[in-house]
């Protein structure tokens, strides 16, 4: 048995994912619907990826700014700018592609319960208080900003600690690093229980209503990760971009596609960092603050679906409303929830725009719920692969300036 784990634990990660993604699919076709008891393999894994990231992000970040030498360059103004351009350029994406595809909507019920954030200035004032969050609040609610914030000024209080306590420090971030390895060699199983939910659950019938709308979204998301991605990263690395885009894709952007949660695939990305090579200082902190800030996925949501129900309602758009939209769209996308979901509820901010009624935006809420199966699995694969891709991207860019050799993914 030890030698057959041991074998199997050193076929590729990605092998193994596709081969619990294809059982996943066959017990699902296979089994009666009623037997669900393979989903809590889903379920458990991505619960314990949730439960390890907040304290494998405080550590880190701790660790890393804690043994931070002054003058030692961590590139984070670069991945900030990285992270703003590319959010802002994917809700571009998505205004210009839902006025090239304009949608009508046959509008739903069935988001009646939830509550959005009334105006810009609720998602900055939660923002706000998300920082100043008492500290094991926000390990106990994963809240990410305001972790990142203690993880940060505990690190600067501490750089001045002795070597002991510095050791201490950087054992138990390893210790993190170490459970959160084993959480992903069970990424198979997760995968497997996910799809077979998934498959069970929602099925793909409800989707064939929605196709163009899908088709849309997804077009979207994928001309920002095979276009515009890529040219942001050529523009800094003066390289053939594809084998990092692929490499982010691949490892980062499979698992973030059936966790749909950017929080959730922390852990992934670290590691996936850890693998390219990256500068830990920097990727300690880029990595939870992408996760928190950088939306690319969220802002093609926001903007394609609330021009489909302004071109539902037969609102007339100018060129500087749409423009409005695609800022407004890129700024709300930096506030939504980094779990499953959380972008939708800043569609009716963006709808409010228009002057667009709540009644009718929790509406077209529904319907991204409906599509949410496939919507929301790519926006987070999406989102959490541009965390590593830009961050790799900045330190490319500082070596090719330096004149070092870029490491091909």
């Amino acid at each position: 048995m030890k030698k057959l784990i041991l074998n199997w634990n050193q076929i590729s990660l990605v092998k193994r994912i596709l081969v619990g993604l294809i059982i996943g699919i066959i017990l699902a076709l296979t089994i009666p619907a009623n037997v669900k008891w393979i989903s809590i393999f889903g379920t458990l894994f991505v619960d314990a990826l949730k439960a390890v990231a907040p304290i494998l992000v405080l550590l880190l970040v701790m660790h890393a700014i804690s043994k931070h030498r002054s003058g030692h360059p961590t590139n984070m103004k670069s991945i900030l700018i990285l992270y703003l351009v590319g959010t802002f350029l994917a809700g571009l994406v998505g205004v210009v592609a839902s006025f090239i595809f304009p949608v009508s909507l046959s509008l739903t019920t069935g988001s009646e319960d939830l509550n959005p954030p009334g105006g810009i200035l609720e998602v900055f004032n939660s923002l706000l208080h998300n920082i100043v969050d008492n500290p094991v609040n926000a390990l106990l609610n994963a809240n990410y900003i305001g972790i990142l914030t203690w993880a940060i000024l505990i690190g600067i209080a501490l750089r001045n600690a002795s070597v002991t306590t510095k050791d201490a420090l950087a054992n138990f971030s390893d210790a993190i690093s170490q459970l959160v390895k084993w959480i992903i060699n069970l990424a198979p199983l997760g995968i497997m229980g996910l799809v077979f939910d998934a498959i069970v659950t929602s099925g793909l019938s409800a989707l064939l209503d929605y196709g163009k709308l899908l088709f849309i979204l997804l077009g979207c998301m994928f001309f920002v990760a095979l276009v515009v991605n890529p040219i942001i990263v050529f523009i800094c690395i003066r390289k053939n971009p594809y084998p990092l885009v692929f490499t982010c894709l691949k490892d980062s952007g499979l698992t973030g596609f059936f966790t749909r949660s950017s929080a959730a695939n922390i852990p992934v990305n670290m590691n996936l960092c850890k693998k390219l090579n990256l500068d830990q200082n920097t990727y300690s902190i880029s990595i939870p603050l992408g996760a928190t800030i950088n939306m690319a996925g969220a802002a093609v949501t926001i903007s394609v679906l609330t021009l489909a129900a302004v071109h539902t309602l037969g609102i007339p758009v100018d060129f500087g409303t749409a423009l409005i939209l695609t800022v407004l769209s890129a700024i709300s996308a930096a506030g939504a929830s980094g779990v499953a979901g959380g972008s939708l509820l800043l569609i009716p901010l963006a709808c409010s725009l228009f002057g667009i009624s709540n009644d009718i935006a929790m509406q077209v809420v529904g319907v991204g719920f409906i599509i949410g199966v496939l919507q929301d699995s790519c926006e987070t694969g999406l989102n959490s692969s541009t965390d590593v891709l830009f961050t790799a991207t900045a330190e490319y860019a500082k070596r090719r300036k330096e004149g070092k050799e870029i490491i091909n993914a």
